[in-house]
């Protein structure tokens, strides 16, 4: 049975699976070289091969199964959260509490940051609500590494089986999707599973017990957890990995710990670094600083105090009572790894919260606003890379890119009443290049959005993504109605001697001033996906259709004059009533891409 989008996974998703895939197994082979170099000498060494095996075949596991529980949980429940997150933002305190349900609920703290950044360019959010989000969804982040340590790879294989059963056998959309989350929880704890027991010959490997020693000096330890969170692009892994060797008896605390740490400021700075290449959007890139520059300075003022985490995770951690050894260790350190990692981010959080506003200040100072580069007429601002990851998040970014669309096209609107008025040709023509900027940013949205089909789409966003094609062509076209048949009334008006009565003119300034409103209310619609505006387009329709049928009648009279100029200004006018009906009409169309199908049938 074919899934509706999700019996495929787009380009981008494999590639971005592939390079975390394809760089652990470089830097395995590397480390095991070493090993078995060391081990010829030794003369006591594990089999590296099935050693390899078990961890790279475990860690793609554990890595796919990331990206299906993400991608289900998004899919699932992306629309919901982002509505939450934009309800319930209104303070720091309460934003930080959001970030982390949020998080927590979409196990990404990447897609919970790209949508406070849709926030903030859409005007929702300003950067310092924003901070206490991105804290918050630190806290979140911390929720997959509390799964992690609870011991359930012998009962993966049952997920596994139940997930990939829901997802091939349901006929509910939503069903599929709890069932790609249902599989890849299995597939996480199954790849864990198989990392922990594919380590299990080094227990006795001195050269390998050697470096685990050597990760128990914080600053190793960070280090480590920061270029291996940096390789993989999940600092969920980095933690897997280290509650996996903890499970084993490998990793004493400290070191455990330190890797938590190194993981944090990992993610969060191959996240900038990313964003600050990829995206064009000023306030994506300033997310980003405000996330490095918490994770960063959390953990200098933590490295420290290491051994003080480590008392108060061993405090707040079950205690296997009847064990000694290292038997003790495989059963109590893994949740003490998991339960300093969530106290790091909630303490930071709560040490922080009370300058949200400096940390703003301090992105807005690192990062200015973005300028043009010379000789570009214009380029997209909201098209962001990441954001493809997440098409929820990639929508609302078209619909932002598009809004900025809408309002260069109702500026040229706005501007064609007082051009007609001082009869301005230079003014018009000003006006036609303004279409350049239209047709750019157009065929950048299109681009974008031939990138998000690539990916898997609910219903929900696939009736989306066709509203927003269709706004895209006929805000396009209501530009080009300016270009080129305004702007060619423009000329034949210049050089007539007739000048329309003062009732004329009230009648048309009328008529202009509503098709003014309803391109303006029709942007707003798409743009903030505002129902309410796009109603409002459809009840001007009546006083519209009256307002250009009282003109045109009004002009059908005086067909008759005899005075070839004064004819060839009626006709001039005509023709400017047929163009403003032609722009509403293209409004309506702009403005039903938001009503509900029942409503724009009948609209």
């Amino acid at each position: 049975m074919r899934l509706p989008n999700t019996d495929r996974m787009s380009y981008h998703n494999m590639g971005f699976l592939l390079a975390r895939m394809v760089l652990p197994v470089v830097l395995f082979a590397l480390a095991f070289a070493a090993f078995a170099v060391e081990s010829e000498t030794t003369g006591d060494s594990p089999d590296w091969v099935q050693l390899f095996l078990g961890l790279f075949g475990g860690l793609a596991l554990f890595l796919g199964g990331l990206q299906l529980l993400s991608e289900g949980m998004t899919k699932a429940a992306g629309q919901t959260m982002k509505v939450v997150l934009a309800k319930l933002t209104t303070n720091r305190f309460k934003g930080a509490l959001t970030g982390a349900f949020v998080t927590g609920i979409l196990n990404s703290s990447t897609v919970t940051t790209l949508l406070v950044v849709g926030f903030i360019s859409g005007g929702m959010m300003t950067l310092a609500q924003s901070v206490g989000v991105i804290m918050g969804a630190n806290i979140g982040s911390t929720v997959t590494a509390q799964l992690l340590a609870f011991d359930l790879a012998a009962y993966s294989l049952g997920p596994v089986a139940i997930g990939f059963f829901m997802m091939f056998t349901a006929k509910r959309e939503k069903v599929k999707y709890y069932g790609m989350m249902v599989m890849g929880i299995g597939l996480v704890f199954y790849g864990m599973g198989l990392m922990s027991s594919g380590m299990a010959p080094l227990r006795t490997y001195e050269p390998f017990l050697a470096i685990l020693r050597g990760l128990e000096n914080p600053f190793a330890g960070i280090l480590a957890g920061a270029v291996f969170t940096a390789i993989v692009q999940s600092s969920a892994a980095t933690v897997g990995i280290a509650i996996a060797m903890a499970s084993e008896g490998l990793l004493a605390l400290p070191a455990g710990i330190a890797l938590a740490l190194g993981a944090n400021i990992g993610t969060a700075v191959t996240t900038a670094i990313m964003g600050i290449m990829s995206s064009k959007s000023t306030d994506a890139v300033r997310a980003s600083v405000v996330h490095v520059a918490f994770n960063v300075l959390g953990t200098l003022i933590w490295l420290p105090f290491i051994w003080l985490l480590v008392d108060i995770s061993v405090w707040a951690s079950p205690i296997s009572a009847g064990l000694e050894g290292t038997a003790k260790a495989a059963a109590e350190v893994p949740r003490q790894i998991a339960n300093a990692n969530t106290l790091f981010n909630v303490i930071n959080t709560l040490l922080f919260i009370g300058f949200t506003g400096v940390f703003a200040k301090l992105a807005e100072r690192l990062v200015p606003e973005r300028k043009v580069p010379e000789g570009v007429i214009i380029e997209p601002e909201f098209l962001d890379e990441a954001a493809l990851k997440a098409p929820t998040v990639a929508l609302q970014q078209v619909r932002l890119e598009l809004g900025r669309v809408g309002e260069i096209t109702l500026g040229m609107l706005k501007d064609v009443g007082p051009a007609f008025k001082a009869r301005d040709l230079a003014a018009f023509e000003d006006i036609a290049r303004r279409d350049d900027q239209v047709d750019i940013l157009e065929t950048a949205i299109l681009e974008y959005m031939g990138r998000i089909r690539m990916g898997t789409l609910t219903e929900q966003e696939s009736g989306e993504f066709q509203g927003l094609m269709t706004a895209t062509d006929n805000i396009e076209n209501l530009a080009d109605v300016i270009e080129t048949d305004i702007v060619a009334l423009a000329h034949r008006v210049v050089d007539l001697k007739a000048v329309s009565s003062e009732e004329t003119r009230a009648m048309l300034t009328e008529l202009y001033d509503s098709t003014v409103k309803a391109v303006e209310l029709a942007v707003q619609s798409i743009r903030d996906n505002d129902q309410q505006a796009a109603e409002s387009v459809m009840m001007l329709k009546s006083a519209f259709r009256e307002q250009s049928d009282r003109l045109l009648g009004r002009k059908a009279a005086r067909l008759s004059a005899e005075d070839p100029d004064y004819l060839a200004l009626v006709r001039l006018q005509m023709g400017f009533v047929d163009q403003m009906r032609r722009i509403y009409t293209l409004s309506k169309r702009v403005a039903k891409v938001t009503l509900p199908p029942v409503i724009a049938q009948q609209a």
